[in-house]
C-alpha cells in the first residue's frame, strides 16, 4: 500500500470519483472536455504506451484506450484500480505511488499526472513525482500535468457555492490562498490538497527535469456558473463556455483564475 494521507484515501475510498468528471460535480464535464481537448492538441499518434498516473477510475485511460493508446493506470486507491480494470479490458492498472513507480526508465511516450500533484502537499514530494515521470519517460516524451489553482476555493466557495460567510470555511480558504495548503474540518468541502499559482508550478516542473513547460488555463470562467448544467446542455451556450475558455487559456492574467491548470512539458536527460 502507497503512503497517502488517510483523510485523502478516505476521501476517495467513497467511490464518488467515478462520476465527478461525468457530472457528479457540476462543472466536470467541462474539466474534461477541455483537459481531453488539450491533451489532442499535443497527443502523437496511436499507438503510443501512455502511464496514467493517479488515474483514478480510469475516465481519461479508457478515452485514450478507446483512440488505440496502450494504457496503463497506476493509482494508490485499490478501489479506484478496480474500477479502472473493469471499465476497459483494453487498459491495465495497478496500485502505486507517483513517487515511486515501478516502471523502468525510458519506457512510456506520455505521462498524465492529472491528480497526484494536488495531493501532494510538501513540495519535495512534488518534485519527487515530477522526477519519477521525468525518469520513466523516454527523451522528449510529453508530460500532461494538472493542478488545482492558488483561487480555485475562494472563487468556487464566493460565487458558485456562497459559503465564503461561514467563518470556518473563511478560515479555510484564507490559509490556501496564503500558503497553498488546503485543509478543512467542515463537511463537503474537498479534502486536502495543494493549490498551485502558476508561477509555482512552472518552477516545480522545470525542477522536476522538463522543458518547453506550457500551462493551461482549462476551464476558464466557466466553472463558476451557479446554473451549470443548464446551460451546458444547451448546445449554443456550451460552446460559448468553451470559447470563453479557449480565449484566456494562456493569458498570463488570467491563468489563475480558473479551478484547474494543465501543464505539458517535454522529458529531458
Amino acid at each position: 500500500m502507497t503512503n497517502l494521507d488517510p483523510k485523502i484515501r478516505a476521501y476517495y475510498e467513497r467511490g464518488a470519483e467515478a462520476d465527478r468528471l461525468l457530472g457528479g460535480l457540476p462543472s466536470g464535464p467541462l474539466e474534461l472536455a477541455r483537459t481531453q481537448e488539450l491533451i489532442l492538441r499535443f497527443l502523437p499518434p496511436s499507438p503510443a504506451k501512455i502511464l496514467d498516473v493517479g488515474g483514478g477510475p480510469g475516465v481519461y485511460a479508457v478515452w485514450l484506450a478507446e483512440r488505440g493508446y496502450d494504457v496503463h493506470v497506476v493509482d494508490p486507491i485499490p478501489l479506484h484500480v478496480d474500477q479502472a480494470t473493469r471499465a476497459s479490458s483494453e487498459i491495465s492498472a495497478e496500485v502505486g505511488d507517483a513517487r515511486a513507480l515501478s516502471w523502468t526508465d525510458d519506457s512510456a511516450d506520455v505521462l498524465l499526472l492529472l491528480g497526484p500533484l494536488y495531493h501532494l502537499t510538501d513540495r519535495n514530494d512534488r518534485l519527487q513525482a515530477l522526477r519519477e515521470a521525468n525518469r520513466v519517460l523516454r527523451e522528449d516524451g510529453l508530460l500532461f500535468a494538472a493542478a488545482i489553482s492558488r483561487y480555485a476555493a475562494l472563487l468556487d466557495l464566493l460565487v458558485r457555492l456562497d459559503r465564503l460567510h461561514e467563518p470556518e470555511v473563511l478560515r479555510t480558504v484564507e490559509n490556501a490562498v496564503a500558503s497553498g495548503v488546503f485543509r478543512h474540518s467542515e463537511q463537503g468541502l474537498f479534502t486536502t490538497a495543494y493549490f498551485h499559482a502558476p508561477s509555482d508550478l512552472l518552477q516545480e516542473v522545470t525542477e522536476g527535469g522538463f522543458r518547453d513547460v506550457q500551462i493551461f488555463n482549462v476551464e476558464g470562467p466557466g466553472f463558476l456558473l451557479s446554473d451549470f448544467e443548464a446551460k451546458w446542455a444547451d448546445p449554443e451556450r456550451r460552446e460559448a463556455i468553451l470559447r470563453a475558455a479557449r480565449l484566456v487559456e494562456t493569458d498570463s492574467e488570467m491563468l489563475a483564475a480558473s479551478s484547474h491548470l494543465l501543464t505539458v512539458a517535454r522529458a529531458t536527460r
